[in-house]
């Protein structure tokens, strides 16, 4: 045909003769396929690949009629390079679905089998054909039983799929099969992966019941273990993450430091590990949960979560620089989604830190590179992510009307729950600030189911603060002394300033300047030690007026000099961040609402910003 005569003008001449060569002789019909192979794979390799040849030299295999097994593989090799390396996704299945059926005509042929179902659910998935790949992976699973590797890893592939639908159950009860086939031939190693998997997810569905003994069954698998010291260390890195961001879920700052600090040794011994080469004798061991540069990134990860939480945000600055320095390394040659997760997540928990310390201007640009994740892969997360802190920015500008737009887009889009309590708590501060939304207040306070401690003394000192501004001063000192003991008890030391500086306000107000003066000089030192620049300016503002009251000049002139430097760093700060283009995109909850993307694509209004910024770069 016109088309192979094209194939076969392209490849070199040697290549012709070496061919021609080997399609001759009939008696050794497997050497022209391996020739054929190995220039397929020359020119998948070359630099930059040379996808269009490694294609031609595949499909060229067909044209010498070969058994079902080089026909086979051959359909799953062309379907593979077509998958990962093009956008002909619809000749990709075709030749999945031929290496698929004809596979299971022939006996003993395991590896190319599975393989072809697995990469043909895949690729389902990617065409939104989940109900196509549900059943093929089924199917897969049921006649894999005599085949440990695949058997498990199409197990893991379906309750993935499962996961990614939400359906947290039935990823749940196939995690659970999973573990018990791994007990049965022999595998402790798989066995552990798959439990602490499905302890992650039932930390997901929040039952907790059920958690506590499965971790300390996984404890108890890990440490028994014997096995490669790596897959070991890395099986306890897994279940310390998740020991970790249980405690940091239910706001338990305090009570997690000895299970970071484990973590954190055990990621310096992985550290120090060389990958051992030899592969383990069963092949139901042949699985990893991370590579360990990932997961160094990931410890940093939950590092940052913890001082988040504590308060210790210079600290949680300093491991976010390195995790995203370290990021930036392994994007360069690896373009796993995790890696954008991370990315997502390490951003998150900065832009927080740059709003609390004074730097709006360096926070919304960190908004906007995650609105660049938006655009790039949309996930319903990370859109979230933009609602939340575009919220927040809002709030510490002012422009209330913007925050309000932005919380409650971010309400309605989001399903988890303490994000939507975390939400919840900043509207009702939106609220407050605006002083005559009396009635919605009542309502969102009134609507707050709260499981995390540190969300609990949130909610506290919201009350108190609702119960100051409407002049009921008893009732929000009640309020405030449960924020400061619940605070107190975790080492929120954010939580535990804000509480102490609105006490002293309160006794400000009511004349007892002494009992004021015991509340917002502490106040001020532990908002210097975090650092929190708007507590510092309501500190020193209240400290300035105290002073003065109490007839103590000097201290009340050192007080207004730090008021008016702390004034004028934020102003400066407010100036340089409503300057920046980026400034436009907390208008944007309106236009998300009016443009409501299909999965997979990035909402209007930040393509629209997005090609508007490439056109002001250029």
């Amino acid at each position: 045909s016109s088309l192979a005569a094209r194939r076969w003008v392209q490849m070199p001449a040697r290549a012709q003769a070496f061919l021609c060569g080997m399609a001759s002789n009939v008696e050794a019909p497997e050497r022209w396929y391996l020739a054929l192979l190995g220039f397929a794979e020359h020119f998948r390799t070359s630099s930059p690949p040379k996808i269009r040849l490694c294609v031609h030299c595949l499909q060229a295999v067909f044209q010498f009629k070969p058994p079902q097994r080089i026909e086979a593989r051959t359909h799953l090799q062309l379907g593979s390079v077509l998958y990962h390396h093009t956008k002909n996704s619809e000749l990709a299945r075709s030749h999945l679905e031929k290496a698929w059926y004809i596979s299971q005509q022939v006996p003993q042929f395991e590896d190319v089998k599975f393989e072809a179902a697995s990469i043909l659910s895949e690729l389902f998935c990617q065409q939104n054909l989940v109900d196509s790949a549900k059943p093929l992976l089924r199917k897969a699973i049921q006649i894999s039983q005599q085949t440990p590797y695949w058997h498990c890893r199409l197990l893991f592939q379906l309750a993935q799929l499962h996961t990614l639908e939400k359906d947290l159950v039935s990823a749940c009860d196939l995690l659970g099969v999973g573990a018990e086939y791994a007990r049965v031939v022999g595998s402790e190693y798989t066995r552990a992966l798959f439990l602490l998997s499905k302890g992650m997810l039932l930390l997901m569905e929040r039952k907790l019941g059920e958690v506590h003994p499965l971790l300390t069954l996984c404890g108890t698998i890990v440490e028994n273990w014997q096995g490669n010291p790596i897959q070991k260390e890395s099986l306890r890195v897994f279940f310390l993450v998740l020991q970790v961001t249980h405690y940091l879920d239910a706001g338990q700052v305090k009570s997690v430091k000895p299970c970071l600090k484990q973590l954190q040794q055990c990621i310096q011994t992985i550290s120090t590990l060389h990958d051992d080469e030899i592969l383990p004798s069963n092949p139901a061991d042949l699985f990893h949960w991370l590579p360990k540069e990932h997961m160094c990134v990931l410890v940093y990860l939950v590092t940052v979560m913890h001082s988040m939480q504590a308060g210790y945000l210079e600290k949680a600055q300093k491991y976010t620089d390195k995790a995203l320095m370290q990021l930036e390394k392994l994007k360069m040659l690896d373009c796993s989604p995790i890696l954008s997760t991370f990315q997502v997540i390490l951003l998150e928990h900065i832009i927080m830190c740059r709003l609390v310390t004074g730097h709006k201007a360096t926070a919304l640009q960190e908004v906007f590179l995650i609105c660049c994740c938006c655009f790039f892969v949309y996930i319903n997360v990370i859109c979230n992510a933009c609602k939340l802190h575009h919220g927040l920015y809002c709030i510490s500008v002012n422009c209330m009307d913007n925050a309000e737009a932005q919380f409650t887009t971010a309400l309605r889009l989001t399903t988890h729950q303490e994000l939507w309590t975390y939400i919840v708590t900043n509207l009702a501060s939106v609220y407050i600030r605006e002083g005559n939304r009396h009635q919605e207040q009542s309502i969102l306070l009134k609507r707050l189911n709260i499981d995390s401690h540190c969300l609990r003394a949130a909610a506290f000192y919201i009350r108190g603060l609702l119960s100051f501004f409407q002049g009921r001063y008893n009732e929000a000192k009640r309020f405030l002394r449960e924020t400061l003991k619940m605070s107190n008890a975790e080492d929120l030391n954010r939580l535990t300033a804000c509480s102490l500086v609105l006490l002293g306000h309160i006794f400000y107000v009511l004349g007892n300047h002494r009992e004021s003066n015991n509340m917002v000089v502490p106040a001020m030192q532990l908002a210097s030690k975090i650092p929190d620049m708007s507590v510092q300016l309501w500190s020193s503002a209240l400290l300035k007026d105290l002073n003065k009251a109490l007839g103590n000049t000097m201290d009340a002139h050192e007080a207004a000099q730090m008021h008016q430097n702390f004034s004028q760093q934020l102003l400066q700060d407010h100036i340089a961040a409503c300057s920046l283009p980026e400034h436009n995109l907390i208008s944007t909850a309106r236009l998300l609402s009016r443009s409501r993307p299909r999965t997979g694509q990035p909402p209007a209004w930040l393509l629209v910003f997005y090609h508007r910024q490439q056109m002001d770069a250029d």
